[in-house]
């Protein structure tokens, strides 16, 4: 299971990541830094990420546009990279389970 970072959250946490999160991406490193989020939810859906953000208008393209691509909303507010990492890593479980889903777009996180 693939994560893209959106523009907000740091690439520095790809390395940590990688164990739980192996294939996963930040946007800015992918070239898509200036990007619309139409192009990234696309970008997204065509290889295979769950889409990482702290903004809720990945959470509204999913009400209008349905899944895939999945949304891992964060709602922890303006707070270092490590407890984003900390949130990312100890829900490994339910993002696994929001994986397999077949109802929700959208998983959020505090």
């Amino acid at each position: 299971m693939k994560l893209l970072l959106d523009q907000n959250i740091s690439y520095r946490l790809l390395d940590k990541l990688d164990a739980t999160y192996p294939g996963s991406a930040q946007v800015r490193l992918a070239g898509m830094a200036a990007a619309s989020d139409a192009a990234l939810w696309q970008y997204a859906k065509e290889n295979g990420f769950v889409i990482v953000t702290k903004d809720s208008d990945f959470h509204e393209l999913g009400l209008v546009r349905g899944f895939p691509p999945k949304v891992i909303w964060l709602q922890c507010g303006n707070t270092s990279s490590q407890y984003i990492l900390n949130i990312l890593v100890n829900n490994q479980k339910a993002v696994q389970n929001f994986i397999k889903d077949t109802e929700n777009a959208c998983l959020e996180l505090y």
